[in-house]
């Protein structure tokens, strides 16, 4: 199948070539273009890809985009991708909408049944989740459709990027791209970024595009497997490979100053002083993962230390004492009825909530089953109240130790550390809570 663009019915009006430039990466592309469209390769203008350059030369900046999506030091952030075809990874559903988890020409919708796997299985505290779906699967169905569709993922912690402004930066911040045939799985591998494929498209490629030779070499997520140790190998066995680069370009930082020459030949004009330039690509707004779901909380309990495992479900293999936790804005509000712990965020000033203390002196009058009651005030602090015990406690991550993670896990531990008979002397103390990807240190301490 001819590569999208480049064919005689998108070049040619009456068998003529009316197109005044043809802008394309590499010269491999020419050549394609020779064999199935001959009377084009005049207007091909070979000027790079500014979409890469972009990226190229944002990369220094990797850290903030991933600070900007709340991706917390030790967690690794897993971008989903699809195109906008009906056999990529959120298909069409036949015209019922890839959402519903309906059947797609291709046989399923893979990314709507994946994602609440993906929450269940990947543990909270060491991963973020983000989608990144074109334009078109946006446009096609509606923005309010889409976000339908995800809520239940949204809620437990999706994040769903800006098809247009943002994912450039999004994909810079990854470390491992879930993905389809489309060009963002490939701007992901031509980036060094680890690539899963769940659905390759073989059907739709022209065989002899590198983008082709890409997804039959590119490793492949099984749907039906356990999910943690795909994605764990995926970024661990991950071995770089020079040629989707290679192909993405064959003008890297030069596409710019490439265009701006075209582009004042045709009008045959004098280019102006100093140097071409692209836009850089901006810094996107902070975004902190949120979960309101549920998240079933797995603990050990060893001194000072607690060893903390939340996901929104319960995957295969979990040990230890379990509790609920529950974001006060869950979507149901029977989970306040059975959680163990209760949380919200927000700043401690918020006059509609009364302040942390109040807060947590409600929630434990209105749920009798919570025991523990947790205001996060700010990225490493929260105030906590706990049944039974004397007014609240103020936890706040040693960040100086290395400690990032969410307030909320804090509270959790705190809970169980409690309920093993912890007790907190005036002077405070400092508990150490244990993810799988690191430790993080934080002081408690009553205030009142």
């Amino acid at each position: 199948m001819p590569t999208f663009g480049l064919s005689s019915e998108w070049l040619l009006s009456g068998g003529r070539r009316f197109v005044d430039g043809l802008v394309l990466s590499h010269p491999e592309q020419v050549e394609r273009l020779a064999r199935v469209c001959a009377d084009a390769v005049p207007s091909a203008v070979l000027a790079g890809d500014p979409c890469f350059d972009r990226m190229l030369a944002a990369r220094p900046y990797r850290e903030r985009f991933r600070r900007a999506l709340g991706v917390r030091r030790g967690q690794r952030l897993v971008v989903l991708s699809s195109t906008w075809n009906p056999e990529g990874f959120f298909g069409s559903g036949s015209g019922s909408g890839g959402g519903s988890g309906s059947s797609s020409s291709s046989g399923q919708d893979i990314l709507p049944g994946l994602l609440p796997r993906l929450a269940a299985e990947l543990p909270a505290d060491d991963y973020r989740l983000a989608a990144v779906l074109h334009p078109n699967i946006w446009y096609g169905h509606g923005p309010g459709q889409i976000r339908a569709w995800l809520d239940r993922a949204r809620r437990a912690g999706l994040t769903l990027i800006d098809p247009v402004h943002a994912w450039r930066q999004a994909l810079l911040a990854a470390d491992l791209v879930l993905g389809d045939f489309g060009a963002v799985s490939y701007y992901a591998a031509a980036l060094d970024t680890p690539v899963l494929l769940a659905a390759d498209g073989a059907d739709v490629l022209d065989a002899e595009a590198p983008l082709a030779e890409f997804v039959r070499r590119a490793p492949r997520l099984d749907p039906r497997a356990p999910l943690l140790p795909q994605v764990e190998r995926g970024i661990g066995a991950h071995r770089p490979d020079p040629a989707p680069a290679g192909f993405v370009t064959s003008e890297p930082g030069r596409s710019a100053e490439l265009l701006r020459r075209h582009f004042y030949a045709l009008m045959d004009l004098p280019e102006p002083p100093g140097p071409a330039s692209l836009e850089p690509l901006p810094l996107p707004p902070y975004r902190p993962g949120q979960v309101t779901s549920p998240l079933h909380v797995r603990t050990r309990v060893e001194g000072m230390d607690v060893v903390v495992e939340r996901s929104a479900g319960h995957p295969a293999g979990a040990a230890g004492d379990a509790h609920l936790a529950v974001h006060e804005e869950t979507r149901h509000p029977g989970d306040l009825d059975v959680a163990d712990v209760i949380t919200r965020d927000g700043p401690a000033d918020d006059p509609r909530l009364g302040g942390p203390g109040a807060w947590t002196d409600e929630v434990l009058r209105l749920h009798p089953h919570c025991s523990t009651a947790g205001y996060v005030t700010g990225p490493h602090t929260c105030v906590v109240r706990s049944r039974g015990r004397q007014g609240t406690f103020r936890l706040s991550a040693d960040t100086r130790a290395g400690a990032d993670a969410d307030p909320a896990a804090y509270a959790s531990a705190f809970h169980v550390w409690l309920a093993y008979g912890g007790v907190v002397p005036a002077r405070g103390v400092v508990l150490r809570m244990h993810t799988a990807r690191g430790v993080h240190p934080f002081r408690v301490e009553a205030i009142g």
